[in-house]
């Protein structure tokens, strides 16, 4: 036997033939749960603005002037 067969045999003995797509299954789920958590951190900031709905008013009553003046030109 030379070099060449041995390495072609051994090779060959240590060949997988699984199913690729079921061992990257776990990448899979790993990124459904990441993109998950993510759409409830994007979800945790829905209507933010009306929650604080009072200050902003208060903010506009009390700079009522100055909100008036801004711009472009102004």
């Amino acid at each position: 036997m030379t070099l060449a067969t041995i390495i072609t045999l051994a090779a060959a003995e240590t060949e997988h033939h699984g199913n690729v797509a079921l061992e990257t299954v776990g990448y899979g789920i790993v990124a459904v749960v990441a993109f998950a958590a993510l759409a409830l951190v994007t979800l945790s900031y829905r209507n933010v603005a009306n929650r604080h709905a009072h200050k902003a008013d208060a903010y506009a009553k009390a700079h009522a002037n100055d909100i008036e003046k801004a711009g472009h030109g102004h």
